[in-house]
């Protein structure tokens, strides 16, 4: 009952999310063993991710989308480019194959027409317009234009000057094609699509602005950059590019055209000269990038206006040509195995994006001693966890403190109660991690794979394998008045579920 319940909070909270702004996911197939389209899908659906962009419009892909509710991103591959900008027949043989047969089937919301064309494909760029606009006449015929969306992810290096932002303005030599671009995504009402990289820009920096500025950790004010000219404050890198695509739009007289992110992220392992290509960076990035933009945080100069973002990516692609960490952006590995676990709280919660559910209860850092000790007395006493472990001489003795006897008992009782998040409280004094707290001979219950399932152990029998269980300090079972109070909790929890 209490899994069932559990799922049923998720999926209203999912569905309370699942609206603008919106988290997605680009996904990328240069692996050298890219999962069947199945597999990927069924990926997607156990990570509860709803959102998708598509590099092209892999038929394989699109079947296997479709009647998942996922919504697709689909691409038109900038090789396709010259082809569909000079030819309105091209351009609906595209959108009828790729599009019209296979909707509303495989729920496909959007069309990216290129990826980057105006820096990377400059000889495409004098077409491009064409394109998006052979595209929507496509989708007006079959009356599709109102379902979906069309535009062309730009890369944030064309926008100059972008610190501060109000003074942030396009490459002035692409204005030919960007003023009449901007113009059909205003007329469309579609959006500016936007690949940004807060890593790249940290690197390229030099030591200018500080790690934690890239990575959206907290700033002191004081350490915060200012716009000069607005004296709007930016606390990361991420909002300061945003607002200065808006700023360079605004330059060209384009004041409502929204920002979409469609392509950032953070890579989890580098060459010997990207030493802050690592897991804990990416972890962090991608972390705080999710709760930044599913709080509806928006940027200085539009507050309380989300931008939606498409994390890049799904995999690693352990086949793409350059550098390590250009192999080395994804959430999962090509078996489906999470390179690390995002933590999506302030209070340690999770996006269980760990296929193999490793997740574990452990002291909050800084945690008061006497809260914990309180803690310990009331998990190995009514919580009835075993903790004999825990006595001299048995393996998970050493160390001999309160922080790691009291990861122990609270890990072990979270998994005895089924990983639910509510049995990772003790009175707001534990916190959920993906990091095995295991160490030597003390192997943790939740390492080992039982997903919780434990025999049940009574406080009698638990007092009876030492004469050494005083210093749980459990006092004949009577719990002290901390101890008391941590129980009010999980008692208010247990009414709930009958």
């Amino acid at each position: 009952m209490t899994k069932h319940f559990l799922l049923l909070l998720f999926a209203v909270y999912v569905a309370a999310i699942d609206e603008e702004p919106f988290i997605g996911v680009n996904i990328g197939r240069d692996l050298s063993d890219m999962p069947h389209p199945t597999q990927v899908v069924a990926l997607l659906k156990a990570q509860q991710i709803r959102h998708v962009r598509l590099y092209d419009a892999d038929q394989a892909m699109l079947i296997a989308l479709a009647n998942t509710g996922i919504k697709v991103a689909v691409s038109v591959p900038n090789e396709e480019i010259l082809a569909i900008g000079q030819s309105n027949t091209t351009a609906a043989k595209w959108v009828s194959h790729n599009v019209v047969a296979h909707y509303p089937a495989t729920n496909i919301t959007s069309i990216c027409v290129g990826s980057e064309v105006l820096t990377a494909l400059p000889n495409a760029a004098k077409v491009l317009v064409s394109a998006l606009k052979f595209i929507h006449s496509a989708l007006l015929a079959s009356n599709l234009d109102h379902q979906i969306k069309i535009s062309t992810p730009l890369s944030s290096s064309m926008i100059f000057d972008s610190f501060p932002p109000s003074q942030a303005f396009f490459n002035r030599s692409l204005n030919p094609v960007l003023v009449p671009m901007l113009e059909f995504l205003q007329t469309t009402g579609s959006y500016l699509m936007l690949n940004t990289y807060p890593y790249y820009d940290y690197m390229k920096s030099n030591g200018v602005f500080p790690l934690d500025y890239a990575l959206f950790k907290p700033l002191p004010p004081n350490k915060e950059v200012i716009d000069s000219n607005t004296l709007l404050h930016y606390s990361n890198v991420f909002d300061s590019v945003i607002d200065a695509a808006y700023f360079a739009m605004a330059f060209l007289n384009y004041t409502n055209i929204p920002v979409v992110v469609s392509e950032t992220g953070w890579p989890s392992k580098g060459d010997s000269n990207e030493p802050d290509a690592t897991v804990e960076n990416a972890n962090t990035y991608n972390s705080n990038l999710i709760k930044h933009v599913l709080n509806v945080t928006g940027t200085p100069k539009h507050p309380n206006i989300g931008v939606s973002t498409y994390i890049y990516e799904l995999y690693n692609e352990d086949a793409k040509a350059g550098s390590l960490s250009e192999k080395n952006w994804g959430l999962f590995d090509a078996n489906g195995k999470p390179i690390y676990v995002l933590q999506l709280t302030e209070s340690g919660g999770l996006l269980a994006n760990d296929t193999t559910n490793q997740t574990y209860c452990v002291a909050k850092e800084g945690a008061d001693p006497k809260m914990l000790q309180a803690g310990i007395d009331w998990a190995c006493g009514p919580g009835k966890v075993d903790c004999s472990p825990l006595l001299q001489g048995e393996p998970c003795y050493e160390p001999d403190s309160v922080v790691a006897h009291a990861n122990y008992a609270f890990d072990t009782y979270y998994h005895q109660m089924g990983k639910s998040p509510q049995a990772c409280d003790f009175n707001d004094m534990a916190t959920i991690s993906s990091t095995n707290p295991s160490h030597g001979s003390c192997v943790f219950p939740g390492s080992l794979g039982n997903n919780g399932t434990f025999p049940n152990v009574t406080l009698s029998s638990m007092n009876s394998t030492n004469s050494d269980s005083s210093a749980w300090n459990l006092h004949g079972g009577e719990l002290g008045i901390r101890s008391l109070l941590m129980m009010i909790p999980l008692l208010l929890w247990g009414v709930l579920l009958l």
